[in-house]
């Protein structure tokens, strides 16, 4: 017996993937430009309060703020959390096109740990930084959205299990 995803699932999980990689991308962009030129300014940079940059080249832009305690601050391994994003809305497209059990496993997974990510850096960003990112909250959105869709897809592929087993 085949499985299909449904439309609904492709189209969400295509925009949703798609448009954090745009985000991703755009905050790298972002992040870098500011690095060569301190003068640089964002398109998301409306304000004191309001600034992208100020939050993608804080020490939590970089692995969270927190790989920094483990390896050297310029250490390969200390990537901006944008180049994470990146990884993870590539992963979350690619894994999307399998209806394995194991696939939406990982999905559900690695959504949970994006959320996991995304609470903290939200709280980091309210409550240290006293800022309000644009880019920023839309990739919580996003991850939010994309575990409702991995969690929808784990529930229907166990139904199909249930019914056929």
């Amino acid at each position: 017996m085949a499985i299909s995803l449904p439309t609904w699932e492709r189209k969400a999980r295509l925009f949703l993937c798609v448009f954090g990689l745009v985000l991703s991308v755009y905050a790298l962009h972002v992040e870098l430009s500011r690095e060569s030129n301190p003068e640089y300014r964002a398109m998301c940079d409306l304000g004191e309060s309001v600034s992208c940059s100020k939050v993608f080249t804080s020490r939590w832009g970089r692995g969270f703020g927190l790989v920094q305690f483990f390896v050297d601050k310029d250490s390969p391994l200390n990537q901006p959390n944008s180049v994470l994003g990146i990884i993870f809305y590539t992963l979350q497209l690619g894994l999307g096109l399998s209806v394995s059990t194991r696939a939406a496993l990982f999905l559900v997974f690695s959504s949970w740990v994006s959320v996991a990510g995304s609470l903290y850096l939200a709280s980091i960003l309210a409550f240290v930084l006293g800022d309000f990112c644009m880019v920023c909250v839309s990739t919580y959105i996003i991850n939010f959205a994309l575990l409702f869709t991995n969690l929808k897809r784990k529930g229907a592929l166990e139904g199909v299990k249930e019914k056929s087993g």
